[in-house]
């Protein structure tokens, strides 16, 4: 199993020192991954949550393909209509080229109204544009000159080089069932959120599968991301997100998900606690000790 983290590229404090201070301490302390996060309008019901500046994630991505060595980069997640998906294919390939082939694309259909309502996409339609830009997407990336027609994109004759050094590996987020069947149907791996170990064992992974069945499919690889929130005493509710809790309790998460063969963890370590000062120091602070106290990441496994 490897190891990743969601940088934290939104809020007060953040620039480019936090974001190059986060970046470069995940790659020394040997994790895997590095991804980003996606939102272009900021309305109230995002500033709310996230709040500006919000720094956008493909030209982020680019940079950081630049100031990175070996480190995997990537976005958890793209929204998938928020940008048309010529800009996307291309913009992914030239990434993933000046990277040497370490992009990793998360794809998703978000959730603010007012976001999708500024800039000027049908939220309603999200979920049948996004399962059609990821159809259009890999013909862009294995094709020389692609052609797609469907119901919100179309074009013809389009000359796609450069092409992606590797065709990036497609994440797709959510937990509905239609996210699990968008996973199913275009996607190289499952990236839920926020999960509870509980719902996650006994309800997801089994929907997952049983989805995959109907549409006569492989199970995609699952790849969760987790918020991490070490605790000094133990969390006893039976509903703990995964990730949450003591440096013990978080060991034996990370041991069940590696048991139930998750690939990647993404560790996410923003609370959305708007008490927290810097979220992008604390965040940090917490990802060296994960890496001092639980991983072996230069084994790849989980220490006992």
């Amino acid at each position: 199993m490897k190891f990743g983290v969601n940088l934290i590229n939104f809020g007060p404090g953040v620039g480019p020192d936090s974001m190059e201070e986060w970046v470069h301490t995940s790659e020394e302390c040997g994790y895997h991954l590095v991804m980003t996060s996606d939102h272009i309008a900021i309305p109230e019901e995002v500033q709310s949550r996230y709040p500006a500046p919000f720094y956008e994630p493909i030209s982020t991505l680019g940079w950081m393909s630049g100031i990175t060595k070996s480190i995997e980069i990537g976005t958890t997640v793209f929204v998938a209509p928020y940008r048309h998906i010529l800009e996307t294919a291309k913009a992914c390939s030239s990434i993933d080229q000046f990277s040497n082939g370490r992009l990793i694309c998360g794809f998703g259909v978000g959730w603010s109204v007012q976001e999708y309502e500024a800039l000027g996409v049908p939220y309603h339609s999200r979920g049948a544009i996004t399962n059609e830009y990821l159809a259009a997407l890999k013909v862009l990336w294995t094709n020389d000159i692609a052609s797609y027609k469907g119901r919100f994109i179309s074009f013809e004759n389009i000359y796609t080089a450069p092409k992606p050094k590797r065709v990036p590996p497609i994440w797709v987020g959510g937990y509905s069932d239609a996210a699990l069947k968008r996973a199913v149907d275009f996607a190289d791996a499952w990236h839920p959120i926020r999960i509870s170990l509980s719902n996650f064992k006994t309800t997801g992974i089994a929907r997952l599968d049983r989805i995959a069945n109907q549409s006569d499919k492989p199970s995609p690889d699952i790849c969760p991301r987790i918020k991490l929130k070490v605790t000094p005493e133990a969390i006893k509710s039976e509903d703990r997100l995964a990730g949450h809790g003591t440096i013990a309790q978080i060991r034996d998460d990370l041991l069940t998900l590696e048991e139930l063969g998750c690939q990647y963890v993404l560790f996410d370590t923003y609370n959305e606690d708007h008490t927290v000062p810097d979220h992008a120091r604390q965040g940090i602070s917490w990802l060296v000790t994960l890496a001092d106290q639980i991983l072996d990441l230069k084994q790849e496994t989980i220490q006992s």
